[in-house]
């Protein structure tokens, strides 16, 4: 049975403050040859684990005029790197301490940048047709239900804008995540998955004793049909492996979409 205690949205905020002060791969800044490399066009960007983005994927950031959203995508990767390449960015996350890291590659390198703070279901504080783009890094997987992140970003996208999207692909949820750990693949849950219902209270404590952020396996027609129901076009895809992981000796266990608002 889940917790009913736990406050999801408020612990996985406490979760990835936590996972910056020790320094989780996904918090820890770009450095300052990475912002100069960008600012000379030489950059890229991962959504997922280990593939970069198509460069094709991207509109020309150079005249400074495209505005772009980082979607639960701070950690003071993306973001600067996309503005040190010429877009006007906007990071909006839930973490705090995340955009405290985007904050501070912004002031170390004199870049252009916002961060606003909230929950990816609820882009209430901007307007319709606000951004050219939106850059959404695996993160949906940290929510109940993605349908109200894909009906947001397309309300906020301006007609002909793209939004792309890096997502955990649902087969890796179907297994005991200690045993995958150990190199065995175990089928032990079904679709959709969640860390507060899924397993057990003793399995959860695992992830809460080391303030591990709680996560959902959502199923592909929530992940690439719920983009569609928004009123969105895919217009690109890839997928991607975690390198240390078993699974990826069989199936990739990420994907990338790349979808654009008609």
């Amino acid at each position: 049975m889940p917790d009913p205690k736990i406050d999801l949205a408020q612990y996985n905020r406490q979760a990835w403050n936590f996972q910056v002060d020790n320094e989780n791969e996904w918090t820890v800044p770009v450095t300052p040859e990475q912002i100069e490399a960008a600012r000379k066009g030489d950059w890229s960007i991962v959504l997922t684990p280990t593939k970069s983005v198509p460069a094709d994927w991207f509109p020309d950031f150079s005249g400074g005029d495209s505005k772009v959203l980082c979607l639960a995508g701070s950690g003071g990767q993306q973001a600067p790197i996309l503005a040190a390449a010429g877009a006007n960015v906007t990071v909006f996350d839930l973490s705090d301490r995340q955009l405290e890291q985007d904050q501070l590659v912004a002031e170390r390198e004199n870049l252009k940048l916002e961060t606003v703070q909230g929950d990816m279901r609820d882009l209430s504080v901007f307007q319709d047709n606000t951004f050219d783009f939106i850059v959404h890094p695996c993160s949906n997987c940290f929510v109940p239900d993605v349908n109200p992140v894909w009906l947001e970003a397309a309300r906020v996208l301006k007609p002909g804008g793209s939004i792309i999207t890096g997502f955990t692909k649902p087969i890796f949820y179907i297994f005991d995540y200690q045993e995958m750990e150990k190199g065995n693949l175990k089928v032990a849950y079904s679709i959709p998955y969640s860390d507060l219902d899924s397993i057990s209270d003793d399995e959860r404590k695992i992830y809460t004793d080391k303030n591990e952020p709680l996560c959902y396996g959502h199923s592909l027609t929530d992940q690439i049909g719920g983009q569609i129901a928004a009123g969105l076009q895919i217009t690109g895809y890839y997928e991607d492996i975690w390198k240390d992981m078993v699974i990826s000796k069989y199936i990739s266990g990420f994907a990338a979409t790349k979808a654009t608002k008609p």
